[in-house]
């Protein structure tokens, strides 16, 4: 994607990851755009509480010149919450740097879930 698709990109569904590896948790934020086809991650997170403290920019519209900023809190209570095993976070990072597949996403969102 290049710099003026990722200007126009406006996430509509957002996924906080959580992963459990020897007793610690690591977070990681997604941001999909479906009708772009676009994907956003943030991650390296150990405690939730530092992942809700981070601002994400945020466009306003597509094609706009104005973009906010959003604590994560805010965005968290929208977002999908999954929690991850080592396998299933390793299928996310390959579903998330492959082409994108709008049927292949919501394939894994759906059996991941937390409900």
């Amino acid at each position: 994607m290049n710099r003026r698709q990722r200007e126009k990109l406006i996430p509509s569904t957002w996924i906080i990851a959580t992963k459990q590896t020897e007793g610690r948790a690591y977070y990681a934020l997604y941001a999909i755009d479906w009708k772009r086809g676009g994907r956003l991650s943030w991650e390296g997170w150990n405690q939730l509480e530092d992942l809700l403290q981070f601002h994400i920019p945020i466009k306003r519209k597509a094609g706009g010149q104005k973009s906010t900023s959003q604590p994560a809190a805010k965005i968290a209570k929208r977002a999908l919450h999954l929690s991850l095993n080592d396998a299933q976070f390793e299928k996310l990072e390959q579903l998330f740097y492959q082409p994108f597949s709008k049927k292949r996403w919501r394939v894994f969102i759906q059996t991941n879930r937390n409900l």
